[in-house]
């Protein structure tokens, strides 16, 4: 069984940081990508950054030059360091992993459970 841990949301001013995390845990051959998906009330969820296994990013455009994807393969776990928030940003955001269980298993998606995070003007 595989677990995601997000930890890190909360509530900022306009301007502030946050930094979000996620650890993987449990039965883990291999993690391919590892990303940061939000949905905010009404909106469909969107993808806010994503790395690959060899530390390729890639973002959103609302979030560029503002948001930085990282993440530490020793620890199995993907961060998100969030600069100059805005009220816009405000959403509940998920983490996700493409994870190999065992070598002989295909990868599969699995999702952390959200963390809120809001943004007030």
């Amino acid at each position: 069984q595989v677990q995601l841990v997000e930890s890190g949301g909360g509530l900022v001013q306009a301007g502030g940081s946050l930094r979000l995390s996620c650890a993987a845990s449990g039965r883990i051959f291999s993690i391919n990508t590892m990303g940061w998906y939000r949905q905010a009330p009404g909106n469909q969820r969107e993808l806010v950054a994503g790395i690959s296994s060899g530390r390729i990013t890639n973002y959103t455009d609302s979030v560029k030059g503002r948001f930085t994807i990282s993440r530490d393969n020793a620890k199995n776990t993907v961060y998100l360091q969030m600069n100059s928030l805005k009220p816009e940003d405000t959403a509940v955001y998920y983490c996700n992993a493409k994870i190999r269980s065992r070598s002989f298993l295909p990868v599969y998606d699995y999702w952390g459970q959200g963390t809120q995070v809001t943004v007030s003007s």
